[in-house]
Parts: structure tokens; C-alpha cells; sequence
């Protein structure tokens, strides 16, 4: 009896009569799995599996939807098709910035700039849609700095020295056949931290229109810990189907994929945007986790769904 008054205090009436979330099913309603097989989670969180095989990432039982804003994506992984509702759903780009991009700086990175395109691609495509575009970056002040621990130190310092005047924060110098400023390393506002190419007047652009929002980050993940501004404006827009790009794929983007599969969110990695410097393995470490954990697409399959 407190389990179902606790549910009808909690929860509005026309929300308890719901075909999926009946008032018989009071563990579905305050944290537990539902009778109905189709159904994956629970009043707050969930997942349908239509017959077709197509699986209901809306919530539509405890928030509106609307018929323009309804998408089904076809997919490559182990589960074909998804729905989303474009308000609760945004595009995530990792680290795509000059510092992992630029050859002066990141010579190797063939791969990563191989995916601007792509990705411009997919940025027009999700603004057109109604879809939040979220630039993810490195970008330090002073107190992470501080607060940075010993081993990110010494993995930045990217030298056989292993030295503070090398790591986050120092200066770059030049950057190699420019004579552009390359500013500190990973520093907020710095010319290095900038989006790589033409990524960046698209991202001054979306931010300016109000389609993209940008975000610092001062770990490999963008989501790391009990909160972060990224997770921040998730929670507070109840935005909950993130699609996955950027660089290096299995390093800062698999680690805010991995937190926001921790966390709850439905994940889809976006292969053809995203990339890494890396061997080819870490790459197939990605692929194969990101499907056990959500969804696998390409940005070809997903803007002729949402155009």
C-alpha cells in the first residue's frame, strides 16, 4: 500500500493510467522492471521493442512528443532501428579541435581530419532537424591546472623529458610551416583549442544562433564525476539519446561515451565521424563495446532519417 501511494504522490493521474505504466504495475512505476517483455526499464527511464524490431527511445508515456519530431533511424549493430524525439536527442562532438587536428600539430592524424566533412554534414543536418549540436573540447583554466593529477601531466608533456614546461598549460610556440601562435596547450581561448578547420566558424556560428551550445572539459571524458557542464545541460534540458563523433575515438570520445552509457543515456557511436590516431585494434575495441552498449550508425544512414 506505501509502495502504491508513494507512486501516485509521485507520479501525475493521467501518467498512472498510461497502456504501459498501469496502476497495477506500481514496480515500474518507482524503479523496477515492468511485466511487459517489450518494455526495458522503468517509469523514468526506458526502452520499448516494437514487434518490427524497432526500438522506442521517445519516452513518450511521461513526455510529449511531436509527429515532427519523430525519427527512426536505421541502424548497423546488433539492434537495427531506433525512434527519437529530436528534442530530447543531440548531436555530441568530441575534441575536434586544432591541438589533435592541425598537421602542424598532429601530423598522424590523417584519419581525424578525414571526418570533417562528415561531421559538417552531420552538424547542417541536426540543426535542420531540431537537434542541439554539443561541442565537447578540452579547455583548461587555471584551477584545473591545479588540480590536474600527476599521470594527465605527464602524458601531455609528450616528450622523453616528461616536464611542466611541456604539459597542459605551457606554450606551444609557433605552430610547424605557420606563423600562427599555437598558445598554451589545451588553454581555454587558446588557438589550439579551437575547433580544427572550418569547424570552427560552424561552431561560432551554431552557438551564436542558439542550434549549438560548447562546453569545456578538463578530463578525457566530458562527463566524468558526479557532474560536469555538459552533463549539467543534459540533466536540465532532460535531453536523453546522445549521438557519438570526434577524436580520438577511444580515448576522449569513448570515455564520454562510456559515461553517458553509464549514466543512463541511450549512446549511438557515429563511426564515420569519429576517428583516432591509434591502432586499428582500439579502433575495433570501440565498435564492439559501443554495440553492446547502444547503438551503431553512420552518418549516411542517419540524415536521410532526419531530413
Amino acid at each position: 500500500m506505501l509502495l502504491k501511494n508513494i507512486a501516485q504522490v509521485l507520479l501525475p493521474a493521467a501518467s498512472l493510467v498510461n497502456a504501459q505504466f498501469s496502476i497495477g504495475t506500481y514496480s515500474s512505476l518507482v524503479g523496477g522492471l515492468d511485466t511487459n517483455s517489450s518494455l526495458l526499464g522503468n517509469y523514468y527511464n526506458y526502452w520499448i521493442k516494437s514487434t518490427s524490431g524497432i526500438w522506442d527511445l521517445t519516452r513518450s508515456a511521461r513526455e510529449p512528443t511531436t509527429s515532427a519530431g519523430i525519427y527512426t533511424i536505421p541502424c548497423h549493430g546488433s539492434r537495427k532501428n531506433i525512434t527519437i524525439e529530436a528534442s530530447r536527442s543531440a548531436l555530441v562532438i568530441i575534441d575536434m579541435q586544432n591541438y589533435f587536428l592541425h598537421p602542424g600539430l598532429s601530423p598522424r592524424a590523417d584519419a581525424g581530419r578525414g571526418v570533417v566533412s562528415a561531421t559538417v554534414n552531420m552538424i547542417t543536418g541536426f540543426r535542420k532537424a531540431g537537434m542541439k549540436v554539443l561541442w565537447t573540447n578540452w579547455g583548461l583554466d587555471n584551477y584545473d591546472l591545479i588540480t590536474m593529477p600527476p599521470a594527465f601531466l605527464e602524458k601531455a608533456s609528450l616528450t622523453t623529458i616528461h616536464q611542466q614546461a611541456t604539459t597542459f598549460g605551457s606554450d606551444m610556440g609557433i605552430v610547424p610551416g605557420t606563423n600562427i601562435s599555437a598558445g598554451a596547450k589545451l588553454m581555454r581561448g587558446s588557438w589550439n583549442a579551437r575547433p580544427y578547420g572550418p569547424l570552427y566558424d560552424l561552431q561560432v556560428e551554431g552557438v551564436k544562433s542558439g542550434t549549438d551550445l560548447y562546453f569545456n572539459k578538463n578530463r578525457l571524458s566530458g562527463l566524468w564525476g558526479a557532474q560536469t557542464p555538459l552533463g549539467l545541460y543534459l540533466q536540465e534540458n532532460e535531453i536523453t539519446t546522445l549521438f557519438f563523433g570526434g577524436v580520438n575515438a577511444d580515448q576522449c570520445v569513448w570515455g564520454t561515451f562510456l559515461d553517458a552509457y553509464y549514466k543512463g543515456f541511450d549512446v549511438v557511436f557515429v563511426e564515420d565521424i569519429a576517428a583516432t590516431t591509434s591502432p586499428y585494434c582500439a579502433t575495433q575495441m570501440v565498435v564492439y563495446n559501443a554495440n553492446l552498449d547502444g547503438f551503431l550508425a553512420n552518418s549516411t544512414e542517419i540524415l536521410p532519417a532526419v531530413s
